[in-house]
Formats: C-alpha cells, structure tokens, sequence
C-alpha cells in the first residue's frame, strides 16, 4: 500500500464507526456497472460538507485491491447487490486529493509536476520491475504497467477543482492541469474507472472542454446520482425519531435543495443538529459569509433584484446553461445565481429552472452578508417587519399599510414596482420576521382559486392566528376580502381549526400607497 496507489481502508472504517452513518454504499452498484464500459468517466459535483470525499473514500476501499473490506461492507447495502463480488479489492487504486497536492506542491504551476513525482514514487514501490529507469512521466509509466500486467487501474479523484476556486488568475496553470488530466485518463487503455468529485462542474475552457468524455452529476443536472450524495428525506426522519428532533423544524432548517424530484439535505448541518440536539447554523459555519458578499457586490444589472425577491421566499428564473463552471468569468446575474447553486447558497429547481433560497440555514447567511454589504434599505425592512406583523396581528389595518408604505420606500432603490409580483415580493420582505412563527405558502390551491399567500401557525405557535393574504394592484383592498370569501380560499387550510385573519392588501397607482382590511374568522 502506498499514499496514492491502493490506500488502506481505515478512513472509510472510521466513516463507518462513527456516531451517525448513512448507508450511501449503492453509489457502487452504479460505478460497478460503469466500471470497463464507455460510461467509466463519472464527475460529481456538490458543495462543500456533502459527503463527496466519504464518497470518495467508500470507492477506494471498495475497489482497492490491497485491502480486504469484505467484512467492512458485510452488513451494507451493496453488499446484497449481484455485483459486489465481482469488482471488491479487484483493483489498483490510485486515489488523488486535489487540494492536498495543491497545497503540497506551493504553487499552482507546480501541481502537475508534483503529483507527477508522488504517484511515481508508490509506482516505483509496486512495479519498479515495470517502469523505465529514472522514469518522469507518469502515463508512460502507467501504460507500461498495464501492458505488462493487464490489471486497470481506478482513479478517485477527490477536489477536482480547487485550483480553479483557489487560484482563480493561474490560468496557464489551470489550462495545463485540465491537459494533464485528458492525457492521464482520455482514450487510455489503463483505466477501468475515473470517480471526481468538486464543488464546481468541469470547466468550459473553449479548445480546453477536454474532459468531455465525462458523465457530470451537479446541483443543476444530479441525474441518477442524486441519493448518493447528500441526506434523502427519509434518511433524516429515521434520524429525527433516533434523536428525538422534531422533524418539521429541521426541515425548515435544512430542506430545500431539490435533486432529481428528492430533497436532499446537507449532511454537515444534519449530524450536528442531531449530535448537539440544537438547530443552529452548521454548514455555514464552514466558511464566513463574507465569501457570499463578494457574490452579491457584484454589480449584475437585476442581481439585487432577484436576491430580494427570493428573501420574500420567491424563486427566480434562471438560465444555467451560460456559466462558465469557474468562479471569476461572469457575464451577467444568472451567471452569479448558478455559481451560487453550485455553491449551495440556492437551490434549483430543474423543472421550472429557477432558483430560491433554501431553508432557514443559508437564508440567515444571506442576512449575514446583506448587512455586511450595506444594504441599508433591505436590512431595516426586515427590522421593522415584527412590528408589521404584530399590527396584523392586532387588526391595526392602518398600521399595517403605513408599514407596507415604509418597506416598499425602503426597497424602491432596488425592485421596480409596477405589478402584483413587484408588491408580493415587498409584502413578503415586510413579513420576514413572520417566517419564524409561521409557515409561509405562495400561490396556495384553495377552493376556486389560489390565495396569493398564506401564513399557517408553527406546531409551538397553535394560539396564533392563521393568515390568508390577498393582493391586489390598483384596485381595492375590500375587493381583495371579497375575493377570498367569493372564491373560498379558506378551504385551503383543511385540518386547521381555529381564528383567521383575512387580509386585503391593495397598491393605489396614483397615491403610490397602500390600503389594507382585515377581517377575523373562526373554523
């Protein structure tokens, strides 16, 4: 065994014995079944702590053929599957950390002949008998290898793509690393298997788009992969009725990326929810937000725009397809939103290809690098907003346009306010602090129609009031109560038994202010 060729499989053991493990071993039955095809290049990409590199470690101490993990996937789930026999330890592994040689090697320019020097070190251990004297290239080595013993080899490759995040202005370095890596892995003979995982996808490089002969699983297209890597829903309410975590407060915390029609968790933030028996901020703990302010500083026409109006729990459409995969070539805001996703500060939805913030988690972050990044105007909104809601709560309908007036005033530098999307996303700004006690539905079916939005009481809010709101864009905000009764929205809250509030919210054009009714109701 060395460093690179055929590690042991202490690290997976250790992902094995700890606290809180997650059975992600079906990921092989699909490598297996890409294994010695044309499918065998497979490149996943997520954000950071979602168990890319356990993953990754998994597939070493599977594959590796110096190790006898058996007995270490015995009791899991591919260990069921027909193919398990078939590829376990039947392998060279060569298994490359990216951000380790990065660092190892001091400098960008570098990391090629680096890692060049390291593998052929372990090489030169195993087949010294194999490899030319003094040998210094090391798909040469590798194709001597091969023709000698016709064992292929499996690459792991781990942070793919860290010199693209952390050297962003080496290009001549990341264009060499992109050749060295077709060259290692394209057309060649030797490999049986190539597993890379990163945060971004593989870079679009012009000429450069070399590692095309891979199959990309990402934030924007997981494809089968998409249970693999991150917590299913269902995984973490097995782990909220082990840990006694109510499990609704966790989804609010945590859900929200949406991956292949599953939701999918962040594995980081989950286990220490559950570890610590507390919902905090976990996985952004993980890096300061100040990596997200740079992001929003950009001056994208619209970028501001659209960050507001995802804080008002709206989503954003987007189109994807222009992103460049890198971190410093942007060519307008959805460029910005996709790095975003892939970031995992956004979550997309395939289906309709648009974007929002996720959870409660990332929407905090968001919070954290608004206030840095002075802006002033979104920051008091969201201030003022408790005091907007206990108006609402108090039937204070005068109280409550005054405060819809003040947060439309204090946005109006940013969002363009000429529809009822405009005033939706004001209104739901205005209504931030709301979110705490109460569980905000958009666009929610109910009886003849869809009720713009509507506030349904957290589990430890029951005494509070629940909220139908009805928007309307120059017309009156007794026609927005009408509305709500003609067309029967309150059915939309079948199994909640208590009062509601109906609230009429209405834009005059001419005034430029608001008028608000407010009627209560039991059921």
């Amino acid at each position: 065994m060395g460093d690179y060729l055929n590690p042991d499989n202490t690290a997976f053991e250790e992902s094995v014995r700890s606290e809180i493990y997650i059975d992600k071993t079906e990921l092989i039955e699909y490598t297996n079944r890409c294994c010695r095809t044309e499918q065998k290049f497979v490149c996943v990409s997520r954000p950071r702590r979602f168990g890319k590199s356990m993953a990754a470690k998994m597939l070493s101490a599977y594959y590796s053929r110096e190790c006898q993990s058996e007995g270490l996937f015995r009791n899991l789930k591919i260990a069921q599957n027909p193919s398990f026999q078939e590829h376990l330890n039947q392998y060279d592994v060569i298994f490359l950390n990216m951000q380790e040689f990065l660092s190892m090697a001091g400098s960008a320019a570098e990391l090629v002949p680096y890692l060049q020097e390291e593998v052929l070190y372990d090489l030169r251990e195993a087949y010294e008998e194999f490899m030319r004297p003094n040998e210094t290239n090391l798909v040469r080595a590798l194709k001597n290898i091969y023709a000698k013993t016709k064992r292929g080899f499996v690459f792991i490759i781990d942070e793919w793509d860290c010199i693209f995040r952390e050297k962003q202005k080496s290009i001549e370095a990341q264009t060499a690393y992109l050749d060295f890596l077709r060259l290692l892995l394209k057309d060649q003979v030797y490999v049986s298997l190539a597993y890379m995982t990163g945060i971004l996808p593989i870079k679009k490089y012009g000429t450069h788009s070399a590692l095309n002969m891979f199959n990309e699983y990402s934030m924007t297209a997981p494809g089968p992969l998409a249970e693999y890597v991150g917590f299913t829903e269902d995984e973490v309410q097995e782990l909220c009725q082990q840990y006694t975590m109510d499990f609704e407060e966790v989804k609010r915390w945590y859900d929200g990326y949406y991956l292949d029609n599953l939701h999918i968790y962040s594995p980081k933030s989950v286990v220490e929810a559950m570890r610590n028996r507390k919902l905090n901020s976990y996985w952004t703990q993980t890096e300061t937000y100040e990596a997200l302010r740079i992001y929003l500083d950009m001056n994208f026409d619209g970028l501001k725009d659209a960050i507001v109006f995802m804080l008002g729990g709206n989503r954003c459409e987007i189109n994807a397809g222009t992103f460049s995969n890198d971190m410093t070539t942007f060519q307008w805001k959805d460029d910005v939103l996709t790095l975003l996703v892939h970031l995992g500060y956004l979550a997309y939805d395939e289906t309709t290809r648009s974007v929002c913030i996720p959870n409660e988690e990332i929407r905090g972050e968001f919070m954290n690098a608004i206030e840095v990044s002075n802006w002033h105007e979104v920051i008091k909104a969201v201030q003022t907003s408790k005091t907007l809601l206990e108006a609402t709560l108090q039937q204070d309908a005068e109280a409550v346009a005054q405060g819809i007036d003040a947060a439309h005033m204090e946005t109006a530098s940013i969002l363009s306010y000429n529809n009822e999307n405009a005033l939706s996303c004001v209104i739901s700004l205005a209504y931030y602090s709301a979110r705490n006690d109460y569980i905000l539905i958009r666009e929610l079916p109910a009886g003849k129609g869809f009720a713009d939005m509507v506030f349904v009481p957290r589990k430890h809010m029951a005494n509070k009031p629940a909220l139908i709101i009805e928007l309307k864009w120059n017309q009156s905000a007794e026609g927005a109560i009408a509305q709500i009764k003609e067309k029967q929205y309150v059915k939309a809250l079948d199994g909640y038994h208590g009062e509601i509030l109906l609230v009429g919210i209405n834009y005059d054009k001419e005034s430029k202010t608001h008028q608000c009714e407010i009627e209560k109701i039991s059921k």
